[in-house]
């Protein structure tokens, strides 16, 4: 098979494509013909050597996906041959107390695709049956492959840690990334008003089309002060945060009494000095969130089919072009969600 294969970490050289033996499913997997691949920040740091994740070369990258089923590994039970599914980036374990307990996207046993295990960036992958999340009919490999990590995370939240309400005011930081542009239409679906802040006065014009009422340029306006003044003082009940450093602290500020801030990223800053006064004072809470459950998935699937939730696709490239889209990935120089098709 064709495959975008890393033999050690680096820059965007080290992504070749080349043709590898095409994986066998073992007890468990499934394989998946790979429709479309989704372009995530996470493959970035994962080529570099700075997520975190062991590697084992050769690797295979990619954390999100959507095809159909082609091979079945013995004791698969739920799925055949022929199924149209997504591929989660997560392969929750089932028996754990966080999987027992409905909180599959906190497993302690996981394996994670693209990281632990080869990914998306091929024409087929191999994953777990508890991976497997199945397609709406009329749902295109595309969509699905935009909407699985950008919608579930955004989703998870915004409505399970938000739980947004019709009238609240939501702000939106990284308006332009896939979670931003998720967290939009998730908050708008719901009847929020939803003030969206971005780095460039171009994204923040593409998040007013997407429904964001009120748009803040956190490069040259202070983020905290625009949205006091977009809410007559009183401050914003959920901020949906994924920029981390200055943004951050800025969007504690921000925040109004009784509010939530929900983080899910940091890449532009990790280590940030907090005043811890303001969280007690303002009564705030301070959350993080990562990824979201299978149920939440099955939920938002059902969305974008239904055309009440819709990805932003910036590009959908062959995956011969995985060099640019990593490129765009590193310069933040897109809007929305990228995709590779093998």
């Amino acid at each position: 098979m064709k495959a975008a294969v890393i033999r050690e970490c680096g820059g965007i050289d080290k992504l070749v494509v080349e043709d590898i033996e095409t994986p066998k499913p073992e007890p468990g997997e499934a394989l998946v013909r790979i429709g479309a691949a989704g372009v995530n920040h996470l493959d970035h740091d994962i080529r570099e050597g700075i997520s975190g994740f062991p590697l084992a070369m050769p690797h295979v990258p990619g954390i999100e996906g959507a095809g159909e089923i082609v091979e079945l590994g013995e004791g698969v039970n739920a799925a055949k041959v022929g199924d149209r599914v997504g591929v989660a980036l997560l392969a929750p374990c089932g028996q754990c107390t966080m999987c027992r307990g409905g909180q599959d996207n906190l497993c302690f046993n996981g394996n994670f695709l693209g990281a632990t295990m080869w990914g998306t960036y091929a024409e087929y992958v191999c994953c777990k049956e508890s991976q497997l999340v199945p397609l709406p009919d009329g749902l295109s490999f595309e969509k699905a492959a935009a909407s699985h990590l950008c919608f579930g995370t955004a989703w998870h939240m915004t409505v399970h840690y938000g739980d947004v309400k019709a009238g609240q005011t939501v702000l939106v930081n990284a308006a332009g990334s896939g979670v931003g542009t998720s967290a939009i239409q998730i908050a708008k679906l719901h009847g929020a008003r939803v003030i969206a802040s971005a780095g460039s006065d171009e994204k923040l014009e593409k998040a007013k089309a997407l429904g964001a009422d009120v748009v803040i340029n956190y490069t040259k306006d202070n983020l905290a002060e625009a949205v006091m003044e977009a809410t007559d003082g009183l401050g914003a009940e959920i901020i949906i945060e994924s920029v981390g450093g200055d943004v951050l602290v800025k969007s504690i500020e921000a925040a109004a009494k009784g509010g939530i801030l929900v983080t899910c990223g940091a890449h532009a800053g990790e280590q940030i000095e907090l005043d811890v006064i303001q969280l007690f004072r303002k009564n705030l809470r301070f959350q993080g969130s990562v990824l979201s459950t299978r149920l939440e998935m099955e939920r938002v699937f059902q969305l974008v089919a239904e055309g009440k939730l819709d990805p932003t696709i910036h590009a959908a490239m062959p995956l011969d072009d995985v060099q640019a889209a990593a490129a765009l990935t590193r310069d933040r120089n897109f809007f929305g969600k990228m995709l590779l098709i093998p």
